[in-house]
């Protein structure tokens, strides 16, 4: 291992984040940097931190809105005078299903006004983490060079955002465009589908997903992460993405075996009704979902439940394929995925993060197993 004084110095923008909390613990537990600094709007306290994630998180914390120009200056100020070698931006609103203005400022101003200060700071290497809902739904893997058509809001200004960094001059700039992200403690897109297998596991019946088995949803795990730096430098923009080839029938499959519950799909019919209303379609499932895990919490006495739950994004309930190839990412760095394809372990060990923190209502899945197996 390289000494302190050889090793980058890192800014985490978003460091509190589901990405950037897993980023930020990597680097400090495996001394890969010589000085960790990550910026937040929110604090440590309020976060929903894991505790294996405290010390890493607390070190170098500092709060601020880095869309605001004496924030980022403040932030990207040194002790030493000296600059940044990496920022890793993980800011931005996430969330899906926001107003225009939200992500214009929250989103696409944070990186502009972010990226401009590291440009006058002499960064390193900026590394943009976008969104691999930017191109154009297609069945067929989309790569870095595909037409790109937004089909989330979210999607619209990670865009924006790619195209105003590329036009800042001297900004060494490497975007990462991510499929679904999932992993321990994820609140999103999986996270929602295993709260929701959780209320149909309580009320005993099937649940169904609209569309068909074949429509992609790819991800990548979250502690996939071992980047080179060095190499990504060469070539901006990168497509990340498992070998996994997630759909909704691998996805019902795994969730159909964990919970031990019947699940399938709406027909044709349901389907195209369902897309001509699908926000009274969508309004009308999260109704028959909250209360009864209103429920589930008030049984299992949690107060507290987290930022996970079964309510479904009227964005994301769409016949949209997110399908990206991800091979010139591993071309250009020799990356190797540690978590290949999204598998009943990987979904058992999300449930299991979300029982160490009391947010998930108990459920015996082994006994569940076992009466599926012997019926």
């Amino acid at each position: 291992m390289a000494d302190a004084q050889s090793r980058p110095s890192v800014l985490i923008i978003g460091g509190l984040g589901f990405i950037g909390r897993f980023l930020t613990r990597y680097l400090h537990e495996n001394k890969l940097a010589s000085e960790i600094r990550i910026v937040d709007k929110q604090l440590p306290q309020l976060a929903w931190l894991a505790p294996e994630f405290e010390e890493a998180c607390a070190a170098q914390f500092v709060q601020g809105d880095m869309s605001r120009d004496y924030t980022a200056e403040k932030v990207f100020t040194r002790e030493d005078g000296s600059s940044w070698d990496y920022v890793f931006n993980c800011g931005g609103d996430n969330r899906f299903s926001q107003d225009d203005e939200i992500y214009k400022q929250r989103s696409l101003q944070l990186s502009v006004t972010a990226a401009k200060e590291a440009t006058k700071r002499g960064v390193k290497c900026w590394v943009e983490l976008s969104s691999g809902a930017v191109y154009k739904a297609e069945r067929e893997p989309r790569k870095e060079s595909d037409k790109l058509k937004p089909w989330v809001r979210l999607a619209k200004y990670k865009l924006e955002a790619e195209k105003e960094l590329e036009k800042i001059e001297g900004l060494n700039l490497v975007i990462l465009r991510l499929a679904n992200v999932y992993g321990p403690y994820c609140s999103k897109v999986i996270g929602t589908m295993l709260c929701m297998a959780r209320v149909y596991a309580y009320l005993g019946e099937e649940m169904k997903w609209l569309w068909t088995k074949d429509l992609r949803t790819h991800t990548v795990h979250v502690l996939d992460k071992n980047w080179d730096e060095e190499k990504l430098g060469k070539t901006p923009i990168f497509n990340i993405v498992d070998h996994g080839d997630t759909n909704q029938g691998s996805m019902q499959a795994h969730i159909s075996k964990i919970f031990n519950i019947k699940t399938g799909f709406h027909g044709t019919i349901v389907s195209q009704f369902a897309k001509l209303n699908l926000n009274s379609a969508v309004d009308e499932e999260n109704d028959e979902l909250l209360h009864p895990w209103g429920q589930l919490l008030t049984e299992a006495k949690i107060t507290r439940p987290g930022p996970i739950n079964p309510y479904l994004e009227h964005e994301l309930v769409r016949d949209s394929d997110l399908s990206l190839d991800g091979s010139r990412f591993e071309e250009v760095t020799s990356f190797t995925y540690e978590v290949p394809e999204v598998t009943e372990e990987c979904l058992r060990e999300m449930i299991e993060s979300y029982e160490r923190l009391n947010w998930w209502p108990p459920i015996d899945l082994d006994a569940r197993a076992e009466d599926a197996a012997t019926s």
